[in-house]
């Protein structure tokens, strides 16, 4: 093992106490016209005077403030939600006119509106797609277009609601098109009935295993499930389409020629609908990796090359198996390394302390988050728990015009000195707030530092990266106080957690 110079990446929960302690007080800036053209430069942000925010200690008895049912609807029917239910209710209604013998093109073509949903929805995934979507946003819309407008591509980009609508509504197809080859049994063959029941077993299970409750809380089950069940789909797909395309109804016979197979619709959706699947697999390469244990509950892979910032890692000690995907920590593309904080708290993450490998798999290519579109914004607040750090820190080692918020339980001791040492190095005392939650007896008032430090700083936006709670409590806190603000995506929601006003 090696001891790495610098910092590294996170996953989104907590990864010791403290997680949910939030920052302390900001930084108040008196700048004139002509400074704060060279703050919104490239120029070094002007320090400014902080209200004391290293004196302060966590307020004692705080109630917990009731949050208006309009804040609590408002996020939870948020951008994803709003893009599944579109997908989900329009292809709903197509379904509906199908069955009823009202949508001519959906009766004749069942087979392509099953494809097109399914390849739609693993193009919504794929990473190299992603990169692609990102780098068209941030390259022609950033700072110049209204804030609105950035907001809305921010919010967009999570586009996880389209995969989902699009994936269940392919289901849905898939199960109209097989019934209705079942009402016309006496001109199918028995083998197109037989294969189109095996492959809806197998699309049912793959997207079923895909509900949160089961990827959340049983993430093993959901990666071998919606995998290895939606690899062996894909294939008997593409028997099912094979067979149905080359089985004549008229003349009871198999059609071997194969003309009229390519030109179905159907053939030319599974064909991208595969290389949609394999394209991220060309990617994946063994590579060597560096680990530092700075603590037990934390370990820092570095790796070779820099990365731009807003990107994540998805690595794993087999080439296809259980993969876990962290946030990227690099000072830019120019930089020898990247790295990653893995909090020690499953099976994978305690492997890497108590059997540190040397060599690691991992997609070269790497996908974008929410943090990718930080370019859109002149300045920005990227607050942090835990080791929510290696999401948050290259954005605002990228950029001058970033603030960094970080709450944390004795971070120096867990995250050791590289972490910190970035920070220090790169980062100017007007740009950051630590705050330990564990030597100030808990965490602050949230909001009050956040609106702060947000009027100091004459942010656009704030980025979020907590666990559920955490996320939960400075998103309504954003939310109410008129903030834009994105967090990470909870699309499981416990009831538990909601505190209606």
């Amino acid at each position: 093992m090696s001891t790495l110079p610098e910092p590294a990446v996170p996953a989104y929960e907590a990864a010791e106490k403290g997680t949910l302690e939030i920052v302390a007080p900001a930084a108040v800036y008196n700048l004139s016209a002509k400074d704060e053209k060279k703050l919104l430069g490239v120029e070094k942000a002007v320090p400014g005077n902080v209200q004391g925010w290293e004196k302060m200690s966590a307020p004692k008895g705080a109630k917990k403030k009731k949050v208006p049912k309009r804040v609590l609807w408002v996020l939870w029917f948020n951008t994803y939600r709003k893009l599944f239910t579109f997908t989900f209710t329009l292809n709903m209604i197509g379904i509906g006119l199908a069955a009823s013998g009202h949508f001519p093109y959906a009766i004749k073509f069942t087979g392509a509106m099953v494809l097109g949903n399914l390849s739609f929805a693993i193009l919504m995934r794929n990473e190299v797609f992603g990169r692609i979507l990102y780098l068209f946003v941030n390259t022609f819309f950033a700072k110049w277009t209204p804030l609105w407008w950035r907001l809305g591509c921010t919010s967009v980009l999570q586009a996880r609601g389209i995969h989902s609508g699009c994936a269940l509504s392919g289901v849905c197809w898939l199960v109209l098109k097989v019934v209705n080859h079942f009402r016309a049994h006496a001109v199918t063959h028995d083998s197109i009935l037989a294969v189109g029941v095996a492959t809806n077993v197998a699309v049912l299970i793959s997207a079923f295993s895909a509900i949160p409750w089961v990827r959340n809380t049983h993430h093993n089950v959901f990666e071998r499930h919606h995998r290895f069940v939606g690899w062996s789909g894909l294939i008997l797909t593409w028997v099912f389409v094979i067979l149905g395309d080359v089985w004549d109804i008229n003349t009871q016979k198999w059609d071997l020629s194969g003309r009229h197979v390519l030109v179905q619709q159907d053939f030319w959706f599974v064909m991208a609908m595969t290389v949609f699947i394999l394209l991220p697999w060309v990617c994946v390469r063994e590579v060597p990796v560096d680990i530092e244990l700075p603590s037990p509950k934390v370990a820092i892979l570095r790796f070779r090359r820099g990365m731009q910032q807003g990107l994540l890692a998805r690595i794993s000690r087999s080439s296809i198996m259980e993969y876990h995907a962290f946030g990227i920590i690099s000072e830019g593309t120019h930089a020898k390394y990247h790295y990653l904080i893995c909090g020690v708290q499953g099976d994978f993450t305690r492997s890497l302390v108590n059997d540190p490998p040397r060599t690691i798999w991992t997609r070269e290519l790497k996908f974008a988050g929410v943090s990718n579109t930080s370019t859109l914004y002149t300045r920005g607040i990227r607050v942090c728990t835990g080791t929510g750090l290696g999401a948050a820190l290259s954005t605002c080692l990228q950029s001058p015009n970033w603030f960094l918020i970080w709450i944390g339980s004795d971070q120096e001791k867990t995250f050791g000195p590289t972490i910190n040492g970035l920070i220090q190095r790169h980062l100017g005392p007007e740009r950051y707030i630590l705050w330990d939650s564990k030597a100030r007896g808990g965490r602050p008032d949230t909001m009050k530092i956040l609106k702060e430090v947000y009027k100091s700083w004459n942010a656009e936006v704030v980025f979020i990266t907590s666990n559920y709670i955490g996320n939960s409590e400075i998103m309504q806190g954003c939310k109410e106080a008129g903030i834009p603000a994105f967090g990470t995506l909870w699309d499981f929601v416990s009831a538990h957690y909601l505190r209606v006003g």
